[in-house]
């Protein structure tokens, strides 16, 4: 690995982190809306996921968990699945907005 891939892996994985605390900060302020409203509707979703590295999706998954609201339930590292739960249904895109920095910080 290259002085130019290592800081480019670096470069995505402070955005990684950023992003995460944001991510995290939003989710807290969702799900006590959601609670004090009432308004908590818990889903099973499956997500497909186009990270392949077992690390990858490790960190991914530990991401969601991280995430007030949401939490993973089963890896399916052949398949590239993961089982998640929420306590509201939602897009996909809104569950892992931080897949693409994963990706480019690993893959």
């Amino acid at each position: 690995m290259g002085p130019i891939m290592f800081f480019t892996r670096f470069y995505y994985g402070i955005l990684y982190f950023f992003l995460l605390i944001f991510e995290i900060i939003k989710a807290c302020f969702d799900t006590l809306k959601r609670c004090k409203n009432g308004e908590i509707d818990p889903v099973i979703i499956e997500i497909k996921t186009i990270l392949k590295r077992p690390i990858s999706q490790t960190i991914l998954a530990n991401s969601i968990t991280l995430t007030p609201g949401t939490l993973t339930i089963d890896i399916d590292s052949e398949n590239c699945i993961l089982i998640t739960s929420a306590i509201s249904p939602r897009d996909k895109k809104d569950i892992i907005p931080f897949e693409y920095y994963i990706q480019r910080m690993l893959e």
